[in-house]
């Protein structure tokens, strides 16, 4: 059971890392004067979710939920 110990630590070594430069990769969310002229209800503001960024968002939804999950894993401490 060590040797799961020990791939489940490196997974989520390599997940943490994922998230972090998935998370540093988005943009910011504040929307600066665009927002109060109404030019954030643009093409891309209306498909952001098949756009980089909403790739980038989805990708990070699913990092941090292995994430959660992974760590409740090695915090059973059944190893």
């Amino acid at each position: 059971m060590s040797i799961l110990h020990t791939i489940l630590t490196i997974v989520f070594i390599i997940i943490s890392i994922a998230i972090t430069v998935v998370i540093l990769m988005q943009e910011g969310k504040s929307a600066g004067l665009g927002a109060i002229s109404g030019a954030a209800d643009t093409y891309w503001g209306k498909n952001k979710g098949r756009s980089m960024e909403g790739v980038l968002v989805k990708v990070t939804r699913v990092g941090v939920i292995l994430f959660l999950v992974l760590a409740a894993v090695l915090d059973l401490g059944i190893w």
